[in-house]
């Protein structure tokens, strides 16, 4: 295992132990996965015994969760046959893990760069149920803009992003999610009509993009683009916002071939 996986399993391994008799009520993926966090961080095989008493287990469940992570190749038999170790599974674990963090690291320069570009904030998003959600963020070096932090989620109805995901969808599925989510005025410009919604959404779907009509925030446009992978499918957007202090809905419209050229680069990061 890597140091990184060590540390994060360490974590896992040194949260407090129940009695034998809360253990054996717990659940089975959760025994599984102390099991596994106690081998990664120790760093060598375990006999059967050690890790019952180490995880106060009976021995009979131990070794029953032991058959099953070995089946799945999660452990391995060490040179003793009687003691465990990581197995190849774990090993191919902790290595997606990882690099998943590179993939995201990836994906924050695709914005960064975007941002640099634009000249204002910019974000990376997809659709999360009747919400959007805020996969990445690069702000804009301004005193005046909107912190929204990754893990929020805004309406659909009244965002770039939230009416793009929308105009993707086929009709059918558009019509039913809008007739599930409500349709907040959230200023003076959203569309708080089921039937305008829909007519936006057909303007998007065939002009290709997204505009945020200070619909959302008063004083804030914003423009989105979809992502899609390979098969086609969008699933996720990134959008540029702004105060119309410094950019008008027409400024953010101009940047639409520098948001298309950071959405082709995401859509192989997805």
């Amino acid at each position: 295992m890597t140091r990184s996986a060590r540390s994060a399993a360490a974590v896992l391994s040194q949260a407090p132990t129940s009695p034998p008799e809360e253990s054996a009520s717990g659940s089975s993926a959760e025994r599984s996965l102390r099991l596994l966090a106690l081998l990664a961080n120790e760093g060598r095989a375990l006999s059967l015994a050690d890790l019952a008493a180490r995880l106060s287990l009976p021995k009979g469940t131990a070794h029953r969760i032991c058959a099953q992570l070995l089946a799945g190749g999660f452990l391995a038999r060490d040179v003793d046959e009687r003691s465990f170790s990581v197995g190849p599974a774990l090993r191919q674990l902790a290595f997606d893990t990882l690099n998943h963090g590179v993939v995201r690291g990836l994906r924050h320069e695709v914005l960064a760069e975007l941002v640099r570009q634009v000249g204002e904030t910019c974000n990376f998003t997809t659709i999360d149920g009747v919400q959007v959600l805020y996969l990445d963020r690069v702000e804009a070096q301004w005193p005046l803009r909107l912190t929204l932090d990754v893990g929020s989620h805004v309406p659909l109805h009244c965002t770039a992003s939230g009416k793009l995901f929308l105009a993707r969808l086929p009709p059918a599925e558009r019509d039913a999610l809008i007739e599930r989510i409500t349709l907040t005025r959230m200023t003076a410009n959203t569309i708080t009509s089921a039937a305008k919604l829909r007519a936006e959404c057909d303007a998007i779907a065939k002009q290709g993009y997204s505009c945020d009509r200070e619909e959302f925030i008063a004083g804030l446009i914003a423009v989105a683009v979809p992502v899609a992978a390979a098969s086609g499918e969008v699933r996720a957007a990134i959008a540029v916002h702004a105060p119309t202090a410094r950019m008008t809905l027409d400024d953010a419209v101009e940047r639409i071939d520098a948001l298309r050229s950071a959405a082709a680069r995401m859509s192989g990061l997805l």
